[in-house]
């Protein structure tokens, strides 16, 4: 993260131990970010094993694969992040399913949210931020998303200044059901990335 200009700052306080924690998704450089903040095992679409650099980076990290095609795949995946929340691993999962430019909060997926609801663990919320430092640089300019190429886009991140990377937490729910947790937490993201915006 230091080589590519990024600095990294976390507010709240830290989950640990057989958490879920739920976070807005701008970027692939969001699993850099968040492992720097804490040990943990990501859920990533299958695409990324197969990516340069962040492929093998990903895999070595233990990273959870899932097809969002596939919802065999998804059903799979929740087993296997049950494992993980068993062994005493803080699992991240981006439950918009697909990055954004952060504009908006997509609406979180509610299926893997399941293993964390039926074992009755916590769920905390965590909202990414990017600050770029360049004059009239905004957040968008560094996020990820739509029809954008890979290889292009990170060499577009590796030109700019820099820019500071926020996660916040915030406070660890248990939920009745997976809908319930799925609305209350993207609600609760949503929440913090809009006080912050109008703060700023």
């Amino acid at each position: 993260m230091a080589a590519m200009g990024i600095h990294a700052r976390v507010e709240g306080e830290l989950p640990a131990g057989s958490t879920l924690i739920v976070a807005n998704h701008l970027s692939y450089l969001d699993i850099m970010i968040v492992s720097a903040a804490l040990p943990c095992a990501f859920v990533a679409k299958r695409e990324i094993g197969r990516w340069p650099f962040f492929g093998p980076l990903s895999k070595m990290g233990g990273a959870i694969f899932v097809d969002r095609e596939n919802r065999a795949s998804s059903w799979e995946t929740a087993e296997e992040m049950a494992e993980r929340l068993a062994d005493g691993v803080p699992v991240v999962l981006f439950p918009e399913g697909t990055s954004t430019d952060g504009r908006e909060v997509i609406r979180f997926r509610s299926t893997l949210f399941e293993p964390a609801v039926e074992a009755g663990l916590n769920v905390v919320p965590a909202a990414i931020f990017y600050e770029p430092h360049g004059d009239g640089l905004e957040e968008r300019d560094v996020c990820w998303y739509g029809d954008d190429l890979f290889l292009p886009h990170l060499l577009q991140v590796l030109g700019v200044e820099g820019f500071t990377a926020v996660i916040r937490f915030g406070k660890p729910e248990r939920f009745p059901d997976r809908s319930t947790a799925a609305w209350r937490s993207h609600d609760a993201v949503e929440a913090m990335r809009g006080a912050r915006i109008v703060a700023r």
